[in-house]
């Protein structure tokens, strides 16, 4: 079992870091290829992934966090995403074949 933690964001790394937040790999890609069945992924990923991951029997996590319209598109300080709330929930997607 692998734990990644997906993000290109500085406060993010910082907040996980400062949760104890225990992982692998921190990327700012996922290689989805990569991940085997019992993997963790964190992050905040779109759902058509997070559909490959929980089909290939990996675990995803999403980093939530509620944002005001004008802070979305900045970057966010670990400090911030604490007073936000932030927080990791998993989350199963499926995708339904028409």
């Amino acid at each position: 079992m692998t734990t990644y933690f997906v993000t290109r964001h500085t406060g993010a790394k910082q907040w996980a870091i400062e949760q104890g937040i225990d992982v692998d790999f921190l990327v700012e890609h996922l290689n989805i290829e990569g991940i085997l069945e019992g993997d963790i992924v964190l992050g905040s990923l779109p759902v058509n992934l997070v559909a490959e991951l929980n089909a290939k029997g990996a675990r995803y996590f999403h980093l939530s966090l509620q944002l005001s319209a004008a802070l979305r598109g900045t970057e966010i300080s670990a400090e911030l995403m604490r007073e936000l709330g932030a927080k990791l929930e998993e989350y199963s997607v499926k995708k339904i074949n028409n």
